[in-house]
C-alpha cells in the first residue's frame, strides 16, 4: 500500500469535506457551534455613558466646592433631568450619568450633609465609561468560522442576539468490528475483551461537533459488515478496526462493495499506518482507523478531528505548541510518531514528560496523557531540554 505522510494525507481528507449548510439556533443552544455569518452589533455598548463607581455626578468646574443634591440615577432608573451649576446626582455603578454632568466623585471623597456634599478638585472623565467604550453599532464582533465559547456567548448576547447562523453538524456513524470485542455489561468470553475504542470515540465526536449513531451488534462477516456500511445514515462513517490487510479485516473489502474510491491508502505515522480515508459510490465519506485504541485516538486527534472542524467551517488546521523534553528520547525511524505525553508548566516553560511505554494497545497511558509529541520520521537523537511540538489534547 502506498504510504503519505500526515500532511498530505490530512490534507487529501480535507479536500473532500465541505461545511453542510447553516442553521439558526437559539442562543442557549449555540454553545460550541461554529458561526456561520458574522455577528455584527446593532447598537452601542454601553449605549450611554455611565458611572463606573458609586459616587456624585457632578460638573468638573464646580470642583472643590459645596454642591446641592438634586436627585438620584440608579441601574435602569436614569436621573431624567439635568444638571446646572453648584448641583450633584446621586449615581451608582452602571447607573447613566446625568445630562450636564461630565465626572463621578466616588462616595469615599464626598462628605455629605443634609441636601448637600463637599466635594474635592475633580477632572472632566473621572470614573465614567463612555457610550461605545464596549462595542459600537456595526461594529464585527465575530467572524463567521468562530466556535462559540462561553465568553463569546456572552459577547452575542450583550449585542442583543436571541439566535445565531451556525454550520450544520456533521452526522457520524461508528462501527466497531472484531469479535474479539464486547461491551459492558456483556460478559467477555474467554478470547474477548470489552471495547474501550467505540465509547471513547463517541464521546470525542460529541465533544467536537459531531452527531453519533453507533452501529453495534455486527459480527465479522462480509456481508454484516456490508449490511451495516450500507445503512449508515451519516455524512461520514467511521470505522474502529478491520482497516489493515488480514483475513478478518473486512471493512476494506466490504467498503469496496458500496464503491469506495480511496483518497488515503495508508499513513507513514505510528501508530496508525493502517488508517485509509475514501469516498463511498453514494458520497458518503469514510475513516477506517485502526483497532488499537491509542492507535485510533491519536489518528482521531490528527484526522478526525480536522475533518469534524471542517464539516463546521473551520480550517481543520492543528494547533501545535512546543514544551522541552524531561528525559532523553532517542532518534526516529522512518515513520512520523506522536508519542503520549504529560506536561507540566514551569515558571521556565512547559516540560514534556513521554511516557516509556508506547504500546498502541495501552489504555491507561492514554488516560494518563494530556499531549502528543511530534517526532518526524528519522528525526535526531534529543537530549533533555531540547525542544519538541506537542499536540494539546486538555483534560476536563
Amino acid at each position: 500500500m502506498k504510504l503519505m505522510t500526515v500532511e498530505a494525507a490530512r490534507a487529501a481528507m480535507l479536500a473532500e469535506i465541505s461545511p453542510l449548510g447553516t442553521e439558526s439556533v437559539a442562543l442557549a443552544q449555540a454553545m460550541g457551534r461554529m458561526l456561520a455569518e458574522p455577528v455584527v452589533a446593532m447598537r452601542d455598548q454601553p449605549p450611554f455613558a455611565n458611572s463606573a463607581m458609586d459616587g456624585w455626578a457632578l460638573r468638573a468646574t464646580d470642583t472643590p466646592g459645596r454642591l446641592i443634591i438634586i436627585g438620584e440615577s440608579a441601574a435602569g432608573h436614569g436621573y431624567e433631568g439635568a444638571l446646572g451649576p453648584g448641583q450633584a446626582v446621586r449615581i451608582f455603578t452602571g447607573a447613566a450619568l446625568p445630562a450636564g454632568a461630565d465626572t463621578v466623585v466616588i462616595q469615599e471623597d464626598a462628605v455629605r450633609k443634609g441636601d448637600q456634599i463637599t466635594v474635592p478638585t475633580a477632572r472632566a472623565g473621572d470614573n465614567i465609561r463612555k457610550a461605545g467604550r464596549d462595542f459600537q453599532a456595526g461594529q464585527t464582533l465575530l467572524a463567521s468560522g468562530v466556535r462559540v465559547d462561553p465568553w463569546r456567548l456572552s459577547l452575542c448576547a450583550a449585542a442583543g442576539r436571541a439566535a445565531l447562523t451556525v454550520f450544520n453538524l456533521p452526522r457520524v456513524a461508528i462501527l466497531s468490528t472484531g469479535e474479539e470485542i464486547v461491551e459492558a455489561p456483556s460478559v467477555p468470553g474467554p478470547f474477548q475483551i470489552y471495547d474501550s475504542g467505540s465509547p471513547a470515540l463517541q464521546a470525542m465526536v460529541e465533544a467536537w461537533g459531531g452527531r453519533v449513531t453507533r452501529l453495534t451488534g455486527i459480527r465479522d462477516r462480509l456481508n454484516e459488515v456490508i449490511a451495516a456500511l450500507k445503512g449508515a445514515e451519516a455524512d461520514l462513517i467511521v470505522t474502529v478496526g478491520g482497516a489493515s490487510v488480514g483475513d478478518h479485516d473486512l471493512v476494506r473489502s466490504a467498503a469496496k462493495a458500496l464503491g469506495l474510491s480511496l483518497r488515503v491508502e495508508s499513513i507513514a505515522v505510528r501508530p496508525g499506518k493502517p488508517t485509509f480515508f475514501g469516498v463511498l459510490g453514494d458520497g458518503r465519506r469514510m475513516l477506517g482507523l485502526p483497532g488499537n485504541p491509542a492507535s485510533a485516538f491519536v489518528c482521531a486527534e490528527l484526522f478526525l478531528k480536522p475533518i469534524l472542524d471542517a464539516y463546521q467551517g473551520g480550517s481543520g488546521h492543528l494547533l501545535i505548541g512546543r514544551a522541552r523534553l524531561q528525559s532523553p528520547l532517542g532518534a526516529n525511524g522512518a515513520r512520523e510518531q506522536w508519542m503520549r505525553a504529560r506536561i507540566h508548566p514551569t515558571t521556565d516553560g512547559a516540560l514534556a514528560e513521554i511516557f516509556a511505554d508506547q504500546d498502541s494497545s495501552l489504555v491507561t497511558v492514554f488516560a494518563a496523557a494530556d499531549a502528543l509529541v511530534r517526532r518526524p520520521a528519522h528525526a535526531p537523537a534529543l537530549q533533555v531540554g531540547d525542544e519538541v511540538e506537542i499536540l494539546a489534547m486538555p483534560r476536563a
